[in-house]
């Protein structure tokens, strides 16, 4: 898979437009993944509210993280068989491929939606394409998680992923906040500031080390 900003932009792919979300909350989905033996985890603002173990803010999506081998995506696929499944990607506003052609070994999200028939609005009113879930494949080797900004970084899963009190599997939070900080929009501001606090002195010595590495003199660092 090619690195994250060097990506082509691919023919057969349909603009995304203005997508509706109606996300599934993190119980939801570990109640549809619970069969799935593949390390997998909620990523992103989700996964720092479960760190934190309450819902802080709004979130506009929900994101997980699955490894990129066939397998593991297999796994999640078949539990996930009710739904759509689209690859998107390329540079915004951005497209949407068919999962099985060549945009899914070069783009690494992948979106889960379901059809609302006609006369069947939802909650708010919405018919049409509902979307649920944003799958992030992120590499692996050798049975490690590998950093997508720098794959010379690989940790076990178990240091990746931990568990909240229900069992729900979250992505660690400096590695969370380690993906956050190349945007640092205000929404990641306001995690950093709710998060950093809690985290321990090796957890923020790790990631103060790896943001001199991926981002050398981001503002974050001076408040490690």
């Amino acid at each position: 898979m090619p690195a994250e900003d060097d990506v082509p932009l691919l023919p057969g792919g349909r603009p995304i437009g203005d997508p509706f979300w109606d996300a599934w909350a993190p119980p939801q989905l570990a109640q549809l993944l619970r069969g799935v033996t593949a390390p997998w985890c909620v990523a992103a603002g989700w996964a720092l509210d479960l760190f934190r173990g309450e819902q802080t803010r709004e979130h506009e999506d929900l994101e997980i993280a699955v490894p990129t081998t066939h397998e593991a995506f297999g796994q999640v696929r078949k539990a996930l068989a009710g739904y759509e499944i689209e690859v998107a990607g390329g540079p915004p506003p951005g497209q949407l491929w068919p999962l099985d052609g060549p945009a899914f070994d070069v783009h690494h999200q992948t979106w889960v939606s379901e059809v609302r028939e006609a006369g069947e609005p939802d909650a708010d009113g919405q018919s049409g394409r509902i979307y649920r879930l944003d799958i992030f494949r992120e590499p692996q080797r050798d049975g490690q998680w590998v950093c997508r900004r720098d794959e010379s970084i690989a940790l076990p899963y178990e240091e990746v992923i931990r568990r909240d009190p229900a069992g729900i599997p979250f992505l660690a939070p400096q590695i969370v906040l380690l993906f956050k900080a190349k945007h640092a929009r205000p929404k990641d501001q306001a995690d950093l500031a709710g998060v950093l606090p809690l985290l321990t002195s090796g957890e923020r010595s790790w990631l103060a080390a790896i943001l001199r590495r991926i981002h050398p003199g981001h503002d974050w660092l001076g408040l490690m």
